[in-house]
């Protein structure tokens, strides 16, 4: 029985057959959220061609862009976007034991500075309004740089779109990190009411 807000339809075709073996071959299975797409073509291919896009920039450090995406899913609720880029950090070769602890980065003591200072910004950009400051501004530019600045900020731009979308269509963790092995996410402790999430 489905989860989601929208049935999932039927994958068929030529390209609905090629999308079915890349979904196979790249995560062992046929996503479910697929199929949910899959009532809308061109929103579908728009942002698998984004996302496939995103991939190909190099201005900022892949850990950076995947644990700023998770930042974001976590915030948001959407576990499908936090088991699926748990699973792709798995994948990429990148710290395993740092992207299952995003849910409590705040409370962990395995990232960086600049690892936090990157989480604070995923959460602040998703804010609403966006919570962003000209000092956190300041030293990711100084840190990164100009140009990977805005491939981060385009990136966590990106991981609100796919978040929120999901979220919103009742698209959830379909087990891809399970599949493959990797410890459970940890799971943050409970802030007190009202607190700021930034």
């Amino acid at each position: 029985m489905t989860s989601t807000r929208i049935p999932p339809k039927e994958i068929t075709g030529l390209y609905g057959a090629l999308v079915k073996k890349f979904a196979s071959r790249t995560f062992g299975q046929v996503p479910e959220s697929l199929g949910v797409m899959w009532h809308h073509l061109p929103v579908l291919k728009a942002s698998m061609g984004f996302g496939q896009k995103l991939q190909k920039w190099d201005q900022c450090e892949e850990s950076l862009k995947s644990y700023a995406h998770m930042a974001v899913a976590s915030l948001v609720g959407c576990s499908w976007c936090l088991d699926f880029n748990y699973f792709m950090a798995h994948n990429r070769g990148l710290d395993v034991n740092k992207a299952r602890e995003i849910p409590r980065w705040r409370e962990s003591n395995v990232f960086t500075s600049l690892e936090r200072e990157v989480l604070g910004y995923a959460e602040a950009m998703s804010q609403t309004p966006p919570t962003v400051t000209d000092e956190l501004v300041a030293s990711l530019r100084k840190q990164l740089g100009a140009a990977a600045l805005i491939e981060l900020t385009t990136v966590i731009g990106f991981a609100n779109l796919t978040t929120r979308s999901n979220t919103a269509l009742g698209i959830e963790s379909e087990g891809f990190s399970a599949s493959c092995g990797l410890k459970p996410m940890a799971q943050p402790s409970a802030r007190p009411a009202g607190a700021a999430a930034s």
